[in-house]
């Protein structure tokens, strides 16, 4: 007896969503981070209130967590060099070794996240004398961010520093700042902020400006005070080629120090103690942590790249595979035209029906309709309620016969077609299919081929209309149709619809029948017959109109059961993996195709859609917007080849746009739940779709375009 489908992990999936989301937005967060004394997207933004003359007019070391600003400038030819946006593991080792040379001593504002990356270098940085400070921890511009974000800017870059060196900082030089006589209210209201968590403000008194790369002279120029004054000189170890910056100072230093000037750090320039404290251990272990989930995050973006770039690759190559093999089928199809024997002979075709009164007359009167000149139709009433069979009875049609069985499922009532039928040739159609006067002719030609045993034909959706059908309508044309032109060629065709196959009476018994262990039936039957030795090939023209779900609900309840259906098939014949023939064809091409393109990249597609919102926040939406347009027009081609093999209007390609976003989420999710259902052990139970009879309007309204 079946279980109840489970359901618990649909909660376990929207928790890792939004875990991946919080953890790409980690990384997005401190990765893209900006560089320079420049202004900020937002910068120069003022909230009416302009600083006061005693900060814009003083010097560049402030203390604002008192009720009266306190500032401190540089004594006279006393120089302390800061430099912003580091650590860089290219440019500050280099600075440092400059700074080394010549017996100097800086101040560093890093960047919380950088520190993160690079522990080691801020370690460097202290032991070889020199001090550390706060440039915030994503190098947010702290005048334009809210209150949250600049609080939590701040603690984030002490804890990593914490983490990385067990002291913590105090000074802070915000992102994006200069002079103080740049300072805007806004910015004058975020350092008092700041200032009320014990960081003391540093700007500058010179911004040499070196983030715009304008030459080492006029770096040297721009960082050398006038008539012997000292002076906080703002330079940058990060956030860009500092190439300049380094050739620059190599020259700043000597020649400032043979005019008497010496460089020190801030805090021992104006003579104030030590400006890094001991770290708690809770600093400690937090930051630590953070540095963890910083790690952590830049493996997962990682990962995800990894993970799109091969999805990727894997769609462009199965897509040159598809086309590759649609024109030699195409090649194929037309050499064989006019040179093979007529099949004429008699032809036995079963449909089986379960309440199918919606359509089961339009079904039969299409076969008995057909040009091929010896057919007989076996309804296979299977225990329906709906009257179906006494509808067939009441049609009187010659050569239909309907055979009554008590309710045994689907393929018990295949079996029970194929025991009664007369003919060598059989054709199996579900009761809610409408074929064409040719189709049956069109289909049982391949049997001149002795080594052909069973052929599958072209469903079509009739019911495309509407949206929802439009989007099956693209499905079965580009994804069923393209693949069976490949697997006809690659001879590993995994699957005859259950809506139009055709199969040697002969090959049917000699594999026992229509299996009904798996909840598909049709893939399971075909993957036996390729196992037995037999090829199985597919016939365009041979074309059968069928009536798709109209709803989601219905849509959800058919795909679930074939792609459980389609796993249960797979594994049973897992084993064709090391056959020869017909079978190891199925083994080494078909099933590892299956597991790739039906169950391992849909159950990878929630977070790839992850990671397309991801993009939507922190890349460039000229970028974003290029690469989904350019994948929508490679779908589009990919479509709009399919049909016109098909030799379909290329009118329903308008929805493919919309079949992205939401056709295919469903179709993932299909996927994800027939996984867990399959993993736990739960036994799917049979869910029929109710019929509307659209299928059986195409014999009074025409074909659906």
């Amino acid at each position: 007896m079946a279980r109840r489908d489970p359901r618990a992990h649909w909660f376990l999936l929207l928790l890792g969503v939004v875990l991946l989301l919080a953890t790409l937005t980690v990384h997005g967060l401190v990765t893209g981070l900006g560089g320079g004394s420049g202004p900020a997207g937002q910068a120069g933004t003022t909230d009416g209130t302009a600083p006061p003359k005693s900060v814009t007019e003083a010097g560049p070391v402030l203390r604002l967590d008192r009720p009266e600003p306190v500032s401190r400038a540089m004594p006279d030819r006393t120089i302390a060099l800061t430099f912003d946006d580091g650590p860089d593991p290219r440019w500050t080792p280099q600075v440092l070794d400059v700074l080394r040379r010549h017996h100097a001593h800086a101040t560093f504002f890093v960047v919380g996240a950088r520190v993160n990356e690079h522990p080691e270098l801020v370690r460097r940085i202290l032991a070889e004398g020199h001090e550390i400070g706060s440039h915030t921890f994503t190098h947010a511009d702290l005048s334009a961010a809210p209150a949250w974000r600049r609080e939590l800017e701040l603690s984030l870059t002490r804890k990593a520093i914490a983490s990385a060196t067990g002291r913590e900082v105090t000074l802070l030089r915000p992102p994006y700042s200069s002079l103080p006589s740049a300072l805007t209210g806004a910015d004058y209201h975020a350092l008092r902020t700041a200032a009320g968590s014990g960081h003391v403000a540093v700007l500058a008194d010179l911004d040499t400006r070196d983030w715009q790369r304008p030459g080492a002279a006029q770096i040297v120029k721009a960082a050398t005070p006038a008539d012997g004054r000292g002076a906080v000189v703002l330079m940058h170890d990060g956030g860009g080629d500092r190439d300049q910056t380094v050739a620059a100072l190599d020259r700043l230093l000597p020649e400032l120090t043979r005019q008497g000037y010496r460089f020190t750090t801030v805090s021992a320039g104006i003579d104030a103690p030590e400006s890094a404290v001991a770290a708690g251990t809770g600093t400690r272990i937090s930051g630590t942590l953070v540095r963890w989930t910083q790690a952590a995050a830049g493996r997962v973006a990682t990962g995800m790249n990894l993970l799109l770039g091969i999805a990727l690759v894997l769609g462009v190559a199965r897509l040159a595979v598809q086309v590759f093999c649609a024109q030699r089928h195409v090649r194929r199809v037309r050499r064989r035209t006019g040179h093979r024997p007529e099949v004429r002979a008699p032809v036995s075709v079963i449909v089986p029906a379960y309440n199918e009164a919606a359509n089961i007359a339009a079904t039969v009167r299409s076969l008995v309709a057909s040009d091929y000149p010896a057919l007989e139709v076996i309804v296979v009433d299977d225990g329906s309620t709906d009257g179906t069979a006494d509808i067939v009875e009441r049609m009187r049609l010659r050569g239909v016969r309907v055979v009554r069985q008590a309710n045994a499922g689907k393929p018990a009532a295949l079996n029970t077609g194929i025991r009664v039928a007369r003919a060598g040739l059989l054709v199996l159609v579900d009761g809610d299919t409408v074929f064409q006067a040719d189709t049956v002719r069109r289909l049982v030609q391949g049997f001149a081929d002795p080594t052909v045993g069973a052929i599958s034909g072209n469903t079509k959706v009739a019911n495309r209309r509407r949206l929802l059908g439009r989007w099956q309508h693209l499905e079965y044309v580009i994804g069923f149709n393209l693949d069976r032109r490949m697997y006809d060629v690659l001879e590993c065709m995994p699957t005859i619809p259950g809506a139009i196959g055709a199969f040697r009476r002969e090959v049917l018994l000699s594999v026992g029948g229509v299996p009904g262990d798996t909840l598909a039936e049709d893939t399971d039957l075909t993957m036996k017959v390729l196992r037995a030795g037999w090829r199985v090939v597919y016939e365009e023209a041979a074309i059968a109109w069928t009536e798709a779900p109209s709803t989601l609900r219905q849509l959800w309840r058919q795909r679930y059961r074939w792609c459980y259906g389609t796993m249960q098939a797979m594994w049973k014949h897992r084993h064709a993996l090391r056959e020869p023939g017909a079978g190891g064809k199925l083994g080494r091409r078909g099933l590892p195709y299956l597991t790739v393109f039906q169950v391992l990249l849909p159950l990878t597609a929630p977070a790839v859609d992850v990671f397309a919102l991801y993009g939507l926040l922190f890349l460039p939406w000229s970028t974003l917007a290029l690469s989904w347009f350019g994948l929508l027009l490679l779908q589009a081609l990919t479509a709009g080849y399919a049909l016109r093999l098909d030799r379909e209007r290329l009118g329903p390609l308008w929805a493919l746009p919309l079949q992205q976003i939401v056709y295919r989420q469903v179709m993932y999710l299909v996927v994800v739940q027939s996984v867990v259902t399959a993993v736990i052990g739960n036994r799917l139970r049979w869910q029929r779709m109710a019929r509307t009879g659209e299928a059986a309007a195409l014999l009074t309204t025409g074909r659906s375009g």
